[in-house]
């Protein structure tokens, strides 16, 4: 279980960083890019952001590069944003959470299609 005031730094770096890449990302080369969480270890001193992106498969690629590449520059920024002992270094990788939801939403949807259930109305069937 994690502290309150780790819950509220991951937050407020959510929010912070989500902003700096609103302004600072063009949308033109990699799409929407979103934040969709973060962790933050204990120490504070390293973040990882999970991010997703609206667009194109290689907007996804070109915005994990591009981000990374300019890792120490949007960390700056967020630093400037934020008031923290340490400015977390932070990593970028791709949040596959949403597309692995769909999946898993699919596939129960498939199987209620295969296994109906009876309905409350339905008799169940009587055995002999």
């Amino acid at each position: 279980m994690q502290s309150l005031r780790l819950q509220r730094v991951q937050e407020l770096l959510k929010r912070a960083i989500g902003e700096v890449i609103r302004r600072e990302v063009p949308i033109d080369k990699v799409g929407v890019v979103t934040v969709n969480d973060v962790s933050v270890s204990s120490d504070l001193h390293s973040a990882t952001v999970f991010i997703g992106v609206i667009g194109k498969d290689y907007h996804k690629r070109d915005a994990l590069k591009l981000l990374n590449h300019d890792r120490k520059r949007l960390q700056t920024l967020v630093g400037r944003e934020i008031v923290l002992k340490y400015t977390p270094q932070l990593k970028f990788i791709a949040d596959d959470s949403v597309p692995r939801g769909d999946r898993v939403l699919k596939i129960l949807e498939d199987l209620e299609k295969a296994n109906p259930t009876p309905s409350f109305d339905e008799k169940p069937p009587e055995d002999h």
